[in-house]
């Protein structure tokens, strides 16, 4: 498994999760809305009995807002411990990247850079973006989606 990548879009831009990481793809679910909770968690899902948070990777990564589709998917990992919806425009594929095709990240300086791309991954001639699921919610947002379910 190591060195495999679940690819996703959000917009034109391709993302990578390693597939170790990721638990199932399901589809869009119907969303229960959930008060005092961060905007980009869209709410919790019934995974088989199980409460999940849902969270919408657009709004985490600060773009605009679009619709659900068809396309449209739920890619479900853990984070510290918890399953996680996350909520992509579509899933692409899984892929092979070897670690002589993955680079570090530029250093960019940000005043909130939360380094969710952990490092670019280089497939034929696409560029990756691979992210670090541990990042996505820090502790204290943990527990405050975790003090909700």
């Amino acid at each position: 498994m190591k060195g495999r990548f679940l690819t996703f879009l959000i917009g034109d831009e391709t993302y990578g999760i390693a597939i170790e990481n990721v638990m199932e793809i399901i589809g869009i679910q119907p969303i229960t809305e959930m008060p005092e909770i961060p905007d980009y968690i869209k709410g919790i899902i019934n995974l088989r009995g199980s409460i999940v948070p849902a969270m919408d990777i657009r709004l985490r990564f600060k773009k605009p807002e679009t619709g659900y589709t068809e396309r449209t998917c739920v890619i479900v990992i853990r984070i510290g411990g918890m399953s996680t919806g996350l909520i992509v425009d579509c899933v692409s594929e899984v892929l092979p990247i070897p670690d002589e095709e993955i680079s570090a990240m530029p250093e960019i300086k940000s005043g909130d850079r939360r380094g969710y791309v952990r490092s670019i991954g280089k497939f034929e001639n696409r560029i990756i973006l691979l992210l670090d699921c541990e990042k996505l919610l820090n502790e204290v947002e943990l527990e405050t989606v975790s003090a909700q379910l």
